[in-house]
């Protein structure tokens, strides 16, 4: 039972991944003009940009929780890019002038829950509850399969029932997908 609910999720989102066509829709997109300081973009004595000041004024503009993915430096720009699931934001700052564009994109609910199966730009926290689960699934998994030897009743069928469902994977791979 304590792998029953993230079981339900990882199965749900296996078809949603599946086909997902079924399930897109168009993503929220918005965008946003800003500015920051330019003392802040072009540091005196060649020294490097420091990326706190600038991530945090994005973030308190626009509320973005997401991770910063990147953050780049170029002779004429700043480029910052959040990622989460479901989720992306990208700002270009201009380096002289301090004005910056910002794209916004939000995929939707069954974007994030997509991300979060496959632990796409999702953090190490998430990263552990995968691990963890996928343990979880093995255990299940390896106990139903000594369950059977116990069964003397059903030990033939069950292990028949076993073999050819493994023999229609395989085949399925061997002839439809490889």
């Amino acid at each position: 039972m304590a792998s029953f609910s993230i079981l339900l999720f990882f199965a749900v989102t296996g078809i949603t991944l599946n086909h997902q066509t079924w399930f897109n829709g168009e993503p929220k997109v918005a965008r946003f003009t800003g500015t920051i300081e330019p003392a802040r973009l072009n540091p005196p004595d060649g020294a490097a940009v420091d990326q706190a000041p600038i991530v945090a004024r994005l973030r308190s503009a626009h509320g973005i929780k997401a991770h910063m993915s990147d953050f780049r430096v170029d002779a004429d720009q700043i480029g910052v890019s959040f990622k989460g699931p479901g989720y992306a934001a990208d700002a270009f700052i201009d380096r002289k002038t301090g004005a910056y564009d910002m794209t916004e994109s939000r995929m939707g609910a069954v974007a994030i829950i997509n991300d979060l199966h496959k632990g796409r730009d999702s953090g190490a926290a998430w990263s552990q509850i995968i691990d963890i689960s996928a343990a979880l699934m093995v255990l299940v998994s390896l106990t139903g399969l000594v369950l059977i030897f116990f069964l003397h009743k059903r030990l033939v069928l069950g292990l028949a029932v076993l073999g050819i469902g493994t023999a229609i994977c395989v085949a399925v791979y061997v002839f439809l997908v490889s």
